[in-house]
């Protein structure tokens, strides 16, 4: 199978201002990103897909590869699908371009049911255990909860599920987690080439729209998501004082 990570990259972050070139111990944060996607065993080749001539430069100056894309894209999906349209891969792992602590493994991981091929899978995706309850509560962790055969049922940026019995009291200091219950979701998906462009064609949906969550546009539309358990806690980069937290990490 041919295998393609894919990197959207876009400058204009609304929080942090130009982050993926940001500086972390000498290189810039596209670069960390980059060269562990390129270090996975299972892919071919990695692009990163962009609209910014500075991204553009500083990606060719570490010699990576690279390719301008519209600068009227709606999300990251639908600038990944710019680029698959033009190639002939089977599958295409988009990685996020803010989270230089991405491992190789996972990445393998994440593409291994596809390789395996025993289920019906349009998108694979990643969830680690929430260890901490202030994440519980965290509308920017991203829950998801998933069916006895790893497929996704729902991502909230609420507390779900929601333990009716322990946090009745909602303003209770006291949230007590339930091991192997609570997940966050990982944003690294595999898209079969298919799944991806049908799935870039569609139209935003009810839900999606009401969380702020573009893979409910998939679970809407039937999309079969599987969703892989991962030991490793990534960091993504949406602040500068996440920018400190993450090069202390990498040094």
């Amino acid at each position: 199978m041919k295998i393609a990570a894919v990197i959207p990259a876009r400058y204009a972050s609304t929080r942090f201002y130009g982050k993926l070139l940001a500086d972390i111990n000498g290189k810039p944060m596209i670069q960390w990103v980059y060269e562990k996607a390129s270090q996975s065993r299972n892919v071919n080749e990695v692009i990163v897909a962009t609209d910014d001539e500075r991204i553009f430069k500083k990606v060719k100056e570490f010699c990576g590869d690279v390719v301008m894309t519209s600068a009227h894209h709606n999300c990251g999906t639908e600038r990944i699908c710019e680029v698959v349209k033009k190639k002939d891969w089977d599958l295409i792992v988009n990685v996020q371009g803010d989270e230089p602590l991405l491992q190789p493994d996972m990445i393998d991981q994440t593409i291994n049911p596809f390789l395996i091929g025993k289920e019906s899978i349009h998108i694979a995706t990643l969830k680690s255990e929430i260890k901490e309850e202030k994440e519980i509560f965290d509308p920017n962790v991203v829950k998801v909860v998933t069916d006895l055969n790893d497929f996704a049922i729902y991502f909230s940026r609420a507390p779900i599920p929601f333990n009716k019995i322990k946090w009745k009291d909602i303003l209770s200091n006291k949230k007590e987690l339930t091991p192997g219950i609570h997940f966050k979701h990982i944003g690294l998906y595999v898209y079969t080439r298919e799944s991806l462009i049908e799935f870039s064609n569609l139209p935003p949906t009810p839900l999606e729209e009401y969380e702020g969550l573009e893979q409910l546009r998939a679970i809407e539309n039937g999309f079969r998501i599987k969703v892989l358990t991962t030991n490793y806690n990534l960091i993504s980069v949406d602040t500068p004082e996440d920018l400190i937290l993450v090069r202390d990490l990498l040094k």
